[in-house]
């Protein structure tokens, strides 16, 4: 079995379940749409529940993904053994009411034993006790040896995880031999040692679990197969845990140039490591999806992941912020499975950066206070509830972290006692704002019975609203004073919050003096939001007078703003049906962003448009905005919306009733109803009544953004006219200094004067080339023999890898004896070169292990064929000593 990396095993699952008919899709966020049963996503199959309750219709029949998961309830084990991890990628091929056992099976041998190259007598299959079914299929049709099934009980081969579609299962376990068993005379699969490992598990989902045990029949019999990334990357690479395996080596070893702890030197040591490594790349993957450092939900999670890490950082010895660094790490070894993470990634590591401080300081002030109550225990075992609250409500200390603490001294503390006072705490804090209602906001507890703020803004562009609720700083406040900057809630608005991928309007909030015809106070809002509870929060600076809370205000959009936003809203629901029309019905949209003329849509879809198929897309929406087609918003039972064709987003949730926006099918005339619509989409945004008053359209680009998700970015209106304006400028420009009369004849001119360089190049590479042969001679001319070869250790003029591998060459063609390994450095790195003669490859000498030698001896690595190989280093201090020793390095190799 050859030794794949890990992205290589990804791709190779994707790519195999997308020859068997799979359509594949990108991982889902790690945040679940809808479904409140679950805070983080923890299972390949956990995202697409509706698919397999049938409450929703996939994309397609047959899926395959590689699934972003999180599991945190063995947190407390991370790190202490080398077999648990809170982040893995789950890899997985689904059938929803398509293929069932067979066909999975199938499929699961012929992946294992045919694509990765497993022995098959080293696999052993599993099934559940009462699956006689899945035995047949295995011992028949696959011709597994009975004995060598084995059947398991509901506790191992029936798969469920909290509520949702579940059903027994076939797991495949792989012998890693008897170096890892436990010498029991009953070790076999199942066995809770290191040596049968399982890799694969079909689960035959037929029911569906309420979440109480109570299983109902689903109406299509699906596939559920879950095969964890870095447990297969374990076996192909014979490592001991997941720890070992290349990408997550990759980020242990940073972490050890950074700390000076060294992994494998001391169990201490390597807890540590573990944890820092594990809790980093859990924490940049939910960062990149969205989550925040908070003290409630998965925010908590995560701020957990973080500071554990910190702490195990401080235990190895280091006091700065580091986790930022490790975090970069992360984003390399992932970032060609998920690109997003290097878009996201000034943000990624600035939420670290920003979390790790805050922790030094928590963590300063609450070990002093912690150490002194432990001093003060005078024998106790136990840490009083009340000093564990102290630590959390006063320092901001983590119970979880007191608790682990704790341990590491024999001690444990009064959770009852300091759940009890979180309690307590928590209703006095209701108590004392619930007349406000629950603004939705971390840290905010204000009652359930609030009333929503009511949005009046699709028809109005000012109304009369009264301040229900002020806030400074997160703090609550009776007012707001010239030049402050707060947070104004009110009971009704005409501002939209952002929502749905429509950014938040702008706008004022005015007291008016009516007698003297002129402002009392006016409040400029910078942004919009909105929360769980339904409060439209009204983020600004109070420009003039004051605002106190139950003041009558008049609220006003800026309506300039708002129509940009509406004319890119309503562009966005035109891209999305010329996307469905010119590339075909497969598309759907998997995120959206619309800002004033800009527009940024994300589809599904597997390849790159060609530029014949973006102008075709673009031509459409032109068509359309030229067409003057009239849009129409209504709100309609959800059953009446979904039986009209409209467009729902996958993951999201809608009331029994819902507003649904239609463009018409052809131009508007007075009367007219609206048949066979363009577009028709569930929307709760704000739209333009005709598509001409979008102006103009342009796409400026288009790019893929994750496995299977493309990306157009386009402009409406102002921001399209300046485009094309910036464009004809930059053609003049072009025309005058390439001295063509018209952009015409540009790239005519353009081909004629690439045509030009590469004759010049060509020249150069002769000219190169006749140096090399020259320069050959005269190294060859100074070689030394070693045994039948002749060696060459030299510092050579070349600037650039090529003219390396142009020397070397002609070394090779000159003396199939020689072993040359040439250096050239530029921008204070090293770059190496080793060849070898056919005659010195057949004496026993490889450039690859040549190479590996000089550049480790100069802090760096590299590798090829036998024949030649490059590789870089990092000391140049060093370099004499490398080139020194290899005469002796290739007589320990000649034979």
């Amino acid at each position: 079995m050859k030794n794949y990396g890990l992205n290589e095993l990804r791709e190779m699952f994707l790519s195999f379940f997308e020859s068997k008919g799979h359509l594949r899709l990108p991982s889902f966020s790690l945040v679940p749409q809808g479904d409140k049963s679950l805070l983080l996503i923890n299972s390949g199959m956990a995202p697409m529940k509706p698919w397999f309750t049938g409450e929703q219709k996939p994309p397609r029949l047959r899926v395959t993904t590689c699934q972003k998961c999180v599991r945190t309830g063995d947190i407390e084990n991370i790190g202490k053994t080398a077999r648990h991890g809170t982040y893995f990628e789950m890899l997985g091929n689904f059938s929803f009411g398509d293929y069932f056992k067979s066909e999975a099976i199938a499929f699961c041998w012929e992946f294992l034993t045919e694509v990765v190259g497993m022995e098959p007598e080293l696999l052993y299959p599993s099934v559940y006790e009462q699956d006689d079914d899945a035995f047949e299929i295995w011992n028949k049709e696959i011709g597994i040896p009975a004995e060598k099934i084995t059947r398991l009980g509901k506790g191992d081969n029936f798969w469920e995880h909290g509520a949702g579609p579940c059903g027994p299962c076939s797991e495949v376990y792989y012998d890693r031999g008897v170096e890892y068993g436990c010498d029991s005379p009953d070790c076999g699969p199942g066995c809770d040692c290191d040596r049968y490992i399982e890799i694969w598990n079909n689960v035959f989902t037929q029911f569906d679990n309420d979440g109480r045990n109570n299983y109902t029949e689903l109406k299509q019999k699906n596939i559920d197969t879950g095969m964890g990334l870095e447990r297969l990357a374990v076996v192909c690479q014979g490592v001991d845990s997941l720890f070992d395996v290349d990408t997550v080596m990759n980020i242990t070893n940073h972490i050890s140039r950074l700390t000076g702890a060294k992994y494998g030197e001391s169990h201490k040591n390597d807890v540590s490591l573990r944890i820092i490594t594990d809790h980093t790349r859990a924490s940049v993957m939910l960062i990149s999806d969205g989550v925040l450092p908070s003290n409630e939900g998965r925010g908590y999670v995560l701020r957990r992941l973080l500071r554990r890490a910190a702490r195990h950082g401080r235990l190895l010895g280091t006091s700065d912020t580091f986790l930022h660094e490790v975090a970069q790490t992360v984003i390399g070894e992932n970032v060609g499975a998920y690109p997003e993470l290097r878009e996201r990634e000034s943000h990624i590591t600035r939420v670290i950066r920003t979390e790790e401080e805050n922790f030094n300081k928590t963590l300063g002030n609450g070990l002093d206070i912690l150490n002194g109550v432990i001093a003060s225990l005078d024998g106790a075992t136990v840490i009083p509830g009340e000093d564990a609250f102290r630590l959390y409500d006063t320092y901001g200390f983590p119970i979880d972290l007191t608790i682990e603490l704790a341990e590491e001294k024999n001690l444990t503390v009064d959770t009852d006692k300091f759940n009890d006072l979180m309690k307590q705490q928590r209703e006095r804090a209701r108590e004392a704002r619930k007349a406000l209602g629950d603004l939705g906001w971390e840290g905010f507890d204000f009652g359930a019975d609030n009333t929503p703020t009511e949005f009046v803004g699709y028809d109005k562009a000012y109304t009369d609203a009264k301040i229900t609720a002020i806030i400074v700083d997160g703090e609550l406040v009776d007012a707001l004073q010239q030049g402050d900057e707060g947070i104004v809630v009110l009971d009704k608005t005409t501002l939209y919050a952002e929502m749905g991928g429509q950014v938040g309007d702008k706008g004022s909030l005015l007291i008016h003096d009516v007698v003297n015809f002129k402002q009392d106070a006016q409040f400029n809002v910078g942004d919009t939001q909105k929360t769980k509870g339904g409060k439209y929060l009204h983020h600004g600076v109070l420009e003039t007078g004051t605002l106190k809370l139950g003041d009558e205000v008049e609220v006003v959009y800026d309506g300039d703003r708002r129509n940009a936003i509406r004319r890119a809203h309503s562009a966005t629901h035109l891209l999305h049906a010329a996307l469905r029309k010119v590339l075909g019905d497969h598309v759907t949209q998997a995120g959206s962003l619309v800002e004033p003329d800009s527009l940024r849509f994300d589809f599904t879809h597997f390849q790159a448009l060609s530029p014949q198929e973006l102008r075709q897309v673009e031509a459409v929406v032109s068509g359309w905005i030229l067409l003057g087609s009239t849009v129409t918003v209504r709100e309609m039972p959800l059953e009446e919306a979904k039986t009209l064709g409209a467009t729902a987003l996958f993951g999201e949730k809608y009331g029994d009733t819902v507003r649904v926006v239609s463009v018409s099918g052809k131009p508007f005339t007075a009367g007219s109803e609206i048949s066979e619509p363009l577009s028709i989409e569930f929307c709760g945004g704000t739209h333009l009544d005709n598509t001409a008053k979008v102006g103009s359209f342009r796409i400026n680009a288009e790019f893929s953004v994750a496995s299977g998700v493309r990306r157009i970015e386009a402009v409406t209106g102002h921001a399209a006219i300046s485009a094309a304006n910036a464009d004809r400028t930059t053609l003049g420009e072009l025309t005058a200094t390439l001295k063509v009369s018209s952009a015409s004849e540009l790239a005519p001119r353009i081909e004629q004067l690439n045509a030009e360089l590469r004759e010049l190049r060509r020249a150069v590479e002769a000219a190169s080339a006749k140096a090399a042969v020259g320069e050959a001679d005269s190294l060859l001319a100074g070689a030394v023999a070693v045994g039948n070869v002749r060696v060459i250790a030299a510092k050579v003029a070349a600037s650039s890898a090529d003219d390396l591998r142009t020397l070397g060459d002609a070394l090779r063609d000159k003396d199939a004896s020689v072993v040359a390994v040439l250096t050239g450095q530029g921008d204070g790195k090293l770059s190496f070169l080793a060849v070898c003669g056919k005659d010195a490859v057949a004496a026993g000498v490889r450039a690859g292990d040549v190479i590996k030698h000089v550049t480790a001896i100069c802090g760096g690595s590299g590798g090829g064929k036998p024949d030649s190989a490059m590789g870089g280093g990092k000391d140049v201090t060093k370099l004499d000593d490398a080139l020194a020793s290899v005469a002796e390095f290739v007589k320990g190799k000649v034979k």
